[in-house]
């Protein structure tokens, strides 16, 4: 609900994107609450001088004072011991007048993520929220963390271990990429380097300020270290492929990073399951002179999804990343929220991962798309196909994005029956 019209008042209903408040005694204090946790969310939209009716509809009660409520509200937002930041401008607040009633319909945009959290009374880690269904609430301390670790530029998998050494990588992983890199990228000038310098050239390890031992970064660790090296550093990293293809079995098949059966880090996971998501695909005969060519928008499109899974997951964050495969879908989940917001990314145009440092690897082995236009791409393959359009999710308490890739066909609108 980002634009309020007044002619489909009688429409409206409360949800995780529209407040309404009776506001009779002046401006409420709960408002506060409210600008925080939708300005931590999706935004909104609050209607002061409005009650909820017992079927949900809404009913215009009106403001005592609404020259003197307007004023207050200008004063009270831009007072920082009240509220963080003013997100606001005159464009953002509009009176109406209905039916002799007057109504004052605030529009909270979501914050942009340098400046996230939004928080209340000078307070950040009590003062704090976030918006459900079920209304607003106070953020945890992780939910907190997670917001003030988006804020910097420089992504936390660019962070140097410092009490991590080369010997947390696997050799054997760091070969395959190297193997794959080559194959991507026949003649690179980084073919002929020592394991040290590509592996600093990508970004996996790097010097800490006075010191000249090479460690790992976080992405080189979380790329090509061991799970069990990896969970001391990320306690609540989690990788889980689930492959569910007999309604009468719980799985078909099933990866799991803590299993113990192989390194269980973010490379081997990629080739372990994209394989899988798109071994059922269907795939065109087709030559590029005597090269059979296997490759198709719909195989691309997966691995896309799957790349962008992977660079925007908050490894700091519970639940880990799942990826389920059905007869008729797959879902990707990844712990953490849309750091540029649903809408732009739909739109596309702006990369802004939360792990820069695992987009740039994965990047030089052709996976993944930097320029900000992968999930429109994959929109677009799907309308292509005239399958269902993708779902995205972005779900809080806690932070997670989950992408629906459904293949089936779009079902034809039903036309409206004239009486």
């Amino acid at each position: 609900m980002e634009i309020f019209d007044i002619r489909k008042f009688a429409e409206y209903r409360e949800n995780n994107q529209c407040e309404v408040i009776k506001a009779q005694g002046g401006l409420p204090n709960s408002l506060w609450k409210t600008y925080s946790a939708m300005a931590n969310c999706h935004g909104g939209v609050i209607i002061l001088g409005v009650v909820e009716n017992p079927d949900g509809s809404f009913k215009a009660t009106g403001l005592k004072n609404p020259v003197k409520i307007l004023k207050d509200f200008w004063d009270t937002i831009n007072n920082q011991d009240k509220v963080s930041i003013n997100l606001l401008t005159k464009e953002n607040v509009v009176t109406y007048d209905l039916n002799g009633d007057v109504i004052m319909v605030i529009h909270v945009p979501r914050a942009r993520r340098d400046q996230r959290p939004i928080y209340i009374n000078n307070n950040l880690w009590n003062g704090t929220y976030r918006r459900n269904w079920k209304g607003d609430y106070h953020c945890t301390t992780s939910e907190i963390k997670a917001m003030l670790r988006d804020q910097s530029e420089e992504t936390t998998d660019m962070i140097i271990l410092e009490n991590s050494t080369l010997s947390d990588l696997s050799d054997k992983t760091i070969q395959e990429y190297r193997n794959y890199h080559s194959v991507v990228r026949p003649g690179h000038v980084w073919e002929k380097m020592t394991k040290e310098d590509f592996l600093e050239r990508i970004g996996a390890v790097g010097h800490l300020k006075g010191e000249t031992e090479l460690r790992p970064t976080a992405a080189g660790l979380l790329m090509f270290g061991e799970e069990y090296r990896i969970v001391r550093y990320f306690p609540e990293y989690f990788l889980d492929y689930r492959e569910i293809l007999d309604a009468s079995i719980r799985w078909t098949d099933r990866i799991q990073s803590s299993s113990g059966d192989w390194s269980g880090n973010l490379f081997d996971f990629i080739f372990h399951v994209q394989n899988r998501l798109t071994r059922d695909l269907k795939r065109p005969f087709a030559l590029d002179g005597i090269t059979r060519i296997d490759d198709t928008p719909v195989h691309k499109a997966v691995r896309e999804a799957l790349a962008n899974c992977i660079v925007n997951a908050d490894f700091h964050l519970p639940g880990g990343i799942v990826i389920k495969k059905k007869r008729d879908k797959i879902i990707m989940e990844n712990p953490g929220s849309i750091r540029i917001g649903k809408k732009q990314m739909l739109r596309g145009g702006i990369s802004d991962p939360r792990n820069k440092a695992i987009m740039k690897m994965l990047n030089l082995i052709t996976i993944g798309e930097r320029a900000g236009s992968g999930v429109p791409n994959i929109f677009s393959v799907w309308a292509n196909k005239g399958w269902e359009e993708p779902l995205i999710d972005e779900q809080f308490d806690h932070d997670r994005t989950v992408l629906t890739l459904v293949f089936a066909k779009k079902q034809a609108e039903r036309p409206i029956s004239e009486s």
